[in-house]
C-alpha cells in the first residue's frame, strides 16, 4: 500500500500541473515506474482525491476539477440568470463560470477569500458558511426539483407540487425564479441593489419554511451595520456571491462526504486565522480519527458530544464507522450540545451537508445537560466523545453540589475551581451506558496535577477515584503545537464502563509527543502516525519508548499521576516537562494554597481567635 510521502507527492505534483494532467505526463513529472504510479493514483482514486478522466482520457484531476458537462438552451448558448450579464446554466445543471482548474476545497477557500484576502476571510466566518451552506441547498433543491419535472413535464409545474407538498423535497426552498426554468440559487445571485437585505430575507424566509433551519441560516444580518458602517458591504456582498456561484453543488456534482470534507476543511481554514478562539469550535482531524478508530462505534449507536464545537468529532465517529461497516448499514445516531450560538449553527450546518441525522442542542452542558430521561436522571449513550475548553474556572463547589443528576458521586469529590477538567470527566462518565466507552481531550496537567504535593489535592482527589474505580482505560500524550488555541501538547483519556478482564486493573498509556511533522501554521500528525497511535491503542500493544500498560499498583505509588510522559521517556536524555505546564501546575498550586488559608481564616474567625 502506498505511503503517505508517496501520496503527498502524487497530489503536489497534479495540483502544479494545473490539477489536471494526462498519466504519462505526470508519471514523467513524478519519475516513478508505472506500477508504483498507477498504485498511488488508485490508493487516491479510492479515497476520492482523484478522479479518472472520463471515456478514454488517458488523465487524471483533483475531485472538482474535472470538467463538467454544460447543458445548452434551446438556442445553443448559456442564458443569462443573473440581470447582470453573468452567465448561468439552465435548469440549475450547469455550474456557471465553472472553474475548472481548482479542487473542491480550493475553490471554497478561494470564496472565502474573496471578500477581503486569506488574512481576513476567519472573521467573515459567520457571513460565508451559511451562504455555501445555502448553496448547497439550493442546488439540492434543483435536482429534486428537476427529477419531479422528469415525471410531470416541466419545472413549473414542478414548483407547483411542492409549493403544495414540502414533503416531496428534503428542504423546501421558498425561493423561485421568474423563469422556472432558471436555477434557485440564481434569485440570490440576482440581486442587484440593497443586496445585504435581500440575502437576509431569502435566508430568513427559507428557516420559516425549515424549523430544523431555524437559528442556523437566519441568525445572521447581511445588512448590519457596526456605528453606521456596513459590516460586509454590498461590494464585498456580491463577490463572495458570485465566487460562490463559480461551483454547482449538488447532488450528482458532490457527494455528500466531499462537500463535507471541503467545508471541514473551510472550518479548519478557519480555525488557521481565528488564534485563541479557535478551540472553540475546532478539533484538529488527527485527534477526531484516533478518538474514532479506537472507540469503534457500530451501525445504529447512539454517539454524544457535551461540548461538540463545529460537530467534527460526531462526523468523524460516522466515518469510521462507515469505513468499518460499509455503507448501506444503519447510521449512527449523533447527539451534541454546544453554548456558543453561532458555533451551535455551524454544527447543525456541518451535520446537514454531511448528510447526517443528527440532534444538536444549545445551551451550557455543565449547569444544564439537555439530554435526560425522566426522574432526574441523565440520557446515556453508547460513545461519548469530547473537546471541552480545558481548565475552565468559573464553576465553583456550589455548582457542583447543586447537581441533580449524580454526575458528581461524593465518593470522586468536586476537581476544584482551579479547572473543570475533571469536572467534564465525571459528565461524560455519567453520560456512558453500562457498557459505554469515552474519550475526553484535556489539558497534559490534567493527568498529573497534585500528584506528588504534600497534603490534598482536589483534582488528584477525583483522578484516584477514576482510576480506583477502574474506569481510565488508557491516556494518550499528544504532539505539542497540535492544538489551534494552545501551542502545548494535549492528552487523550478514554474510559471504559466495561473493561475486559484482562485489561482490568491496569491502564495503557501511549506517549506519542514524538510522532509529528512540522507544519504551517501547526503541526500535524501524518497518516501512519496515526495508525500506530490508534493501533496501540486498540490492541494494546506495547512498544519500547512510546506505550506501556501500567498496573494500578504503579500508578498508586506513583501518587495516580496518569500521564504517559511520567512513565515512557521518548529519549536515552532526561525527559523536560514543558514550561507553560509547570506554570500552570504552580498556580493551581498558589491558588489552592490561597483557599485554604481563607477557609482556614474563616473557621478561626468563627471561633474568635
Amino acid at each position: 500500500m502506498p505511503d503517505q510521502v508517496q501520496l503527498n507527492d502524487f497530489l503536489e505534483a497534479l495540483a502544479q500541473s494545473g490539477n489536471r494532467a494526462r498519466n504519462a505526463e505526470l508519471r514523467e513529472a513524478l519519475g516513478w515506474e508505472e506500477a508504483e504510479y498507477e498504485a498511488v493514483k488508485a490508493e487516491l482514486v479510492a479515497r476520492r482525491y482523484v478522479v479518472r478522466g472520463r471515456g478514454r482520457s488517458d488523465s487524471v484531476a483533483l475531485v472538482g476539477a474535472e470538467p463538467a458537462e454544460q447543458p445548452a438552451s434551446a438556442n445553443g448558448s448559456n442564458p443569462s440568470g443573473n440581470g447582470r450579464g453573468r452567465p448561468a446554466g439552465r435548469n440549475g445543471k450547469g455550474a456557471a463560470a465553472e472553474s475548472k482548474d481548482k479542487s473542491l476545497e480550493s475553490w471554497i477557500w478561494d470564496a472565502a477569500c474573496s471578500i477581503r484576502g486569506a488574512k481576513d476571510a476567519a472573521k467573515y466566518k459567520d457571513y460565508i458558511l451559511p451562504l455555501i451552506f445555502t448553496k448547497r441547498l439550493c442546488d439540492v433543491f434543483d435536482d429534486e426539483l428537476n427529477r419531479i419535472a422528469e415525471q410531470v413535464g416541466n419545472r413549473a409545474k414542478a414548483f407547483q407540487l411542492v409549493q403544495l407538498d414540502h414533503k416531496l423535497v428534503r428542504f423546501y426552498l421558498p425561493l423561485r425564479p421568474e423563469d422556472p426554468e432558471q436555477p434557485v440559487w440564481s434569485v440570490i445571485r440576482q440581486l442587484a441593489d440593497r443586496i445585504g437585505e435581500g440575502v437576509t430575507n431569502q435566508l430568513r424566509a427559507i428557516a420559516r419554511e425549515n424549523p430544523r433551519l431555524q437559528g442556523i441560516i437566519d441568525r445572521v444580518d447581511f445588512n448590519a451595520t457596526t456605528h453606521g458602517q456596513r459590516d460586509l458591504d454590498d461590494d464585498r456582498l456580491s463577490n463572495l456571491i458570485e465566487a460562490i456561484s463559480n461551483k454547482r453543488l449538488g447532488l450528482k456534482d458532490v457527494e455528500a462526504d466531499i462537500i463535507g470534507k471541503s467545508y471541514e476543511y473551510l472550518i479548519r481554514k478557519f480555525a488557521e486565522g481565528s488564534g485563541q478562539s479557535a478551540g472553540e469550535f475546532y478539533t484538529p482531524p488527527e485527534a477526531g480519527e484516533i478518538i474514532s478508530r479506537v472507540l469503534q462505534p457500530e451501525p445504529g449507536m447512539e454517539i454524544y458530544d457535551p461540548c461538540c464545537g463545529s460537530g467534527g468529532l460526531l462526523v468523524k465517529c460516522e466515518i469510521a464507522m462507515e469505513e468499518k461497516a460499509g455503507r448501506g448499514v444503519a447510521p449512527l445516531k449523533l447527539y451534541g450540545q454546544e453554548y456558543v450560538p453561532e458555533t451551535w449553527a455551524m454544527a447543525n450546518m456541518n451535520m446537514i451537508i454531511h448528510d447526517l441525522e443528527g440532534e444538536i442542542e444549545i445551551g451550557d452542558t455543565f449547569k444544564n445537560p439537555k439530554f435526560r430521561l425522566g426522574g432526574g436522571r441523565l440520557r446515556t449513550f453508547d460513545r461519548v466523545v469530547a473537546n471541552p475548553m480545558w481548565n475552565q474556572d468559573w464553576f465553583t463547589d456550589t455548582d457542583y453540589d447543586s447537581d441533580e443528576l449524580g454526575r458528581f458521586p461524593a465518593g470522586a469529590g468536586f476537581p476544584g475551581k482551579q479547572s473543570a477538567d475533571w469536572g467534564w470527566i465525571q459528565h461524560i462518565a455519567a453520560s456512558l451506558n453500562e457498557r459505554g466507552r469515552g474519550a475526553v481531550v484535556l489539558d497534559t496537567g490534567a493527568a498529573s496535577r497534585g500528584s506528588g504535593n504534600a497534603g490534598t489535592n482536589k483534582e488528584k482527589s477525583v483522578r484516584q477515584w477514576f482510576v480506583e474505580q477502574d474506569l481510565i482505560e488508557a491516556v494518550l500524550y499528544m504532539p505539542e503545537n497540535l492544538f489551534y488555541n494552545t501551542t502545548a501538547p494535549g492528552i487523550v483519556v478514554f474510559l471504559h464502563k466495561a473493561k475486559p478482564a484482562e485489561r482490568q486493573g491496569r491502564l495503557l498509556l501511549v506517549n506519542a509527543s514524538q510522532v509529528y511533522e512540522k507544519g504551517d501554521p501547526k503541526n500535524f500528525i501524518p497518516a501512519a502516525g496515526i495508525s500506530c497511535i490508534a493501533d496501540a491503542l486498540i490492541h494494546w500493544q506495547e512498544q519500547d519508548k512510546f506505550s506501556r500498560v501500567v498496573e494500578r499498583e504503579e500508578l498508586a505509588r506513583n501518587d495516580f499521576n496518569i500521564s504517559p510522559s511520567r512513565y515512557i521517556h521518548t529519549s536515552d536524555a532526561a525527559t523536560y516537562r514543558p514550561i507553560a505546564e509547570i506554570v500552570r501546575e504552580l498556580d493551581a498550586i498558589e491558588a489552592e494554597a490561597r483557599e485554604a488559608d481563607r477557609a482556614l481564616r474563616e473557621i478561626l474567625g468563627r471561633l474568635g481567635v
